[in-house]
This record gives C-alpha cells, structure tokens and sequence, in this order.
C-alpha cells in the first residue's frame, strides 16, 4: 500500500473518532512516520483492544488500510499477537483459518511466530468448527517441535491450554492434568483468577480418574487449589488429599459428596481400584527401609480388602512401577525395596524426617558397636 493512502486512512480516522480516540491515532501516525516499528507494534497490540475496535468490520479494515503497509517491518511474534485479536473477530471461522494460513509465510523466518499461528488455528478448530481431527493434527505437530526448543517460550503456555482444553474434551484424563499443569507452570500469572476454580475443579477430577497418575501431591502442592476455598467444590481438595494418603475410611466417608458427581460416581470401582494402590504406597513409604516386610493381613486391613486380593494388589503395584520388592507367597508378606517418588505434603515430609532421625540413630548405634568392639580386639 502506498503510504500516501495509508497517510489518508489515519487521516480519516482523526476526523471521525471522539478526542480520546483521535489522540491515540496521532501517536501512531507520529510512530509509523518516524518508522519506530518496535514502539509501534507495542502500541497496536493494545491498540486493537480497543473498544472502538470489537467488531470484526473495523478491526479488518484496520489490517488491510494500515498494519498489512507495514508487517513486513515488525517482530513476527508481534504481528501474530495482534492479530490474533483480529481473526478473533472474523465471523466466518473457515475465512479466518485461512488468514492464518497466509500469515504464517509472511511470518515463517520466526518459528516462534509460525507456532502461535498454529495454536490459534487449533483453538478455532476446537471452539469453533468442532473439528477434533484437525485439531489433534496440530497438538501433535507442535508436541515434538515444542519439547526440542530447548527453552520455554510464550507459545508453550498457549499450547498446553489449548492441548489441555482438547484433552479434556475427548475425556483423556491423564493427558489433560498432565498439559494443564504445564500449562499453570508456563501461564499461571497470566491466567485470569475468576477461571481459577474451574480449572482447579477439573484438575482434580483428572487426578481422580486419570490412568497412571499417583503423584497428586504435585496438584495439592499448587495454589491455584486455593481458588477452591468457600466454593460449592472445595470437598474436592480433602478427597484429594485422602488419595494422596491412601485413606480409604476418609474416602468412603466422603461418598455424598463424590458420589454426586456424575464421572466419580461411575468410576468407583476405578476409584477404589487406585486408592488401593495409594494406600500400599504411603504403607511402604512410611516404614524404615529395614522394615518393609509387610503381611498381607495387614495390607487387607488397611485396604479394606478381601485377602485373597491382596496379592493381585501388590502385583499391579509391581508391574505399575509404584513399588519395588518381592512377594513371598508361602509367608504371606511382601518385602518392598522401594516406592516411587511424589511430591510429598508437610506431614510426609515430617514423616520421613522422623525416618532419617531413627535411621541416623541406628548408624550412631552401630558405631558405638563398632567402637566398642574395636576396644575390646586391640586390647586383647
């Protein structure tokens, strides 16, 4: 575009926008005269949010009039950020996939650029046009690319969102709290606060219902399960904690209130089936490493099931990788060698301090042994 015309179009803006408006249209003409690309590609990407701006007529006429004179000029991760306002606006979903799709060779010298087209054309595939196909196509393309980058950038925090909102779509529940939690660790500051309890709301019930996943104190350590205090959801949190600590009674005293909830309550034997093995792992956990010969009795109780299941028990355990150990079935005990590690609450972690004081007691006990043999050789 010719800047004379581009020079008319800011022209014409001055003219028909209120004071307010008008003045922020001289600063920008003022930027795009003196060719200060960077300044102003900071002031378009919060320029386009205005509200004068949030509706999809002004906002296209906005890029084809005067940012398309110029986005050759500008930072490509700068111009996807401002348009993704844009294509936010199109109307027409498929129009503005398109849009996209040409964007992203105006912008492929920046991979990072190319990325962000990718997950805004993934997110209007899945809020959008309803296409899961395309928009798994994209999760996984990115997946690879992302993990070899070598560093976080502001793209992975986009991604896991829109990963995460895929995942949970299609009921994968162990891939959804895995990309959400990513997702909180690249963009919890930016997240906004009042999506909190939700968010926290649906990790939980993913912790719960996810395959393979036992590490819930990695969930319970975050702080977005604060957002859940004085909400209708906040008994989540304390059934959280019961699987943590493998605490069937608090588990089944809690039923009114899982049991409400359509996906808990159609998943209790899973459920049970998981606590179970919670419960072998805070067992084995909590016993001196010279200790950890338990009886299956004492497993039954604990677990509340039936002896002859116990062993099944401990067989999933082993081949889950949750434990470490050898079953002897004529005694009827498991001597456990090891436990997989979790992020642990404060009272583990005082646990296990209370492990390491009587391990280090048993070590000075043994020296003084050792001293008090010494003695006894070296003045015979």
């Amino acid at each position: 575009m010719a800047s004379s015309n581009v020079l008319s179009y800011l022209s014409e803006q001055k003219k028909t926008s209120n004071k307010e408006l008008a003045a922020e249209w001289t600063q920008i003409e003022e930027l795009y005269n003196d060719k200060l690309w960077n300044e102003l590609t900071i002031k378009m990407i919060t320029f386009v949010n205005h509200p004068a701006f949030q509706n999809e007529d002004s906002l296209v006429q906005l890029y084809h009039n005067f940012i398309s004179s110029f986005e050759t000029k500008i930072n490509p991760y700068g111009l996807v950020e401002i348009v993704s306002v844009i294509v936010s606006y199109i109307g027409e979903k498929k129009e503005a996939v398109e849009f996209l799709e040409k964007l992203k060779e105006k912008v492929k010298i920046c991979e990072e650029a190319v990325w962000f087209c990718r997950v805004l054309q993934g997110q209007i595939y899945l809020e959008h046009l309803q296409d899961l196909e395309a928009t798994k196509k994209i999760i996984e393309d990115l997946k690879e690319v992302l993990e070899e980058s070598g560093n976080v950038t502001p793209v992975h925090g986009k991604y896991f969102l829109l990963a995460s909102n895929y995942y949970r779509r299609v009921g994968q529940h162990s891939d959804y709290y895995r990309c959400g939690l990513q997702f909180l660790g690249c963009s919890l500051d930016e997240y906004p606060k009042e999506e909190w309890p939700q968010q926290a709301f649906f990790l939980g019930l993913a912790a719960l219902l996810g395959d393979g996943i036992y590490n819930i104190g990695e969930l319970l350590a975050h702080p977005i399960l604060e957002s859940l205090n004085g909400t209708e959801n906040e008994w989540i949190v304390e059934l959280l904690k019961a699987f943590n600590f493998g605490d069937i009674n608090k588990f089944e005293k809690m039923k009114p209130q899982w049991g409400s909830i359509p996906d808990l309550a159609t998943q209790e034997i899973k459920l049970r089936q998981k606590i179970s093995l919670l419960c072998l792992m805070e067992m084995t956990f909590k016993r001196p490493s010279d200790h950890r010969s338990i009886k299956f009795e004492e497993i039954a109780t604990e677990t509340k099931l039936p002896l002859k299941e116990v062993e099944i028990l401990i067989m999933k355990a082993l081949a889950q990788g949750l434990v470490k150990g050898a079953i002897d079935q004529v005694s009827g005990v498991v001597n456990m060698t090891w436990v997989q590690p979790r992020v642990l609450s404060k009272d583990q972690v005082a646990a296990m301090a209370t492990t390491l004081d009587a391990w280090i007691g048993s070590i000075v006990s043994m020296e003084n042994l050792i001293e008090a043999k010494a003695a006894e050789i070296l003045t015979n």
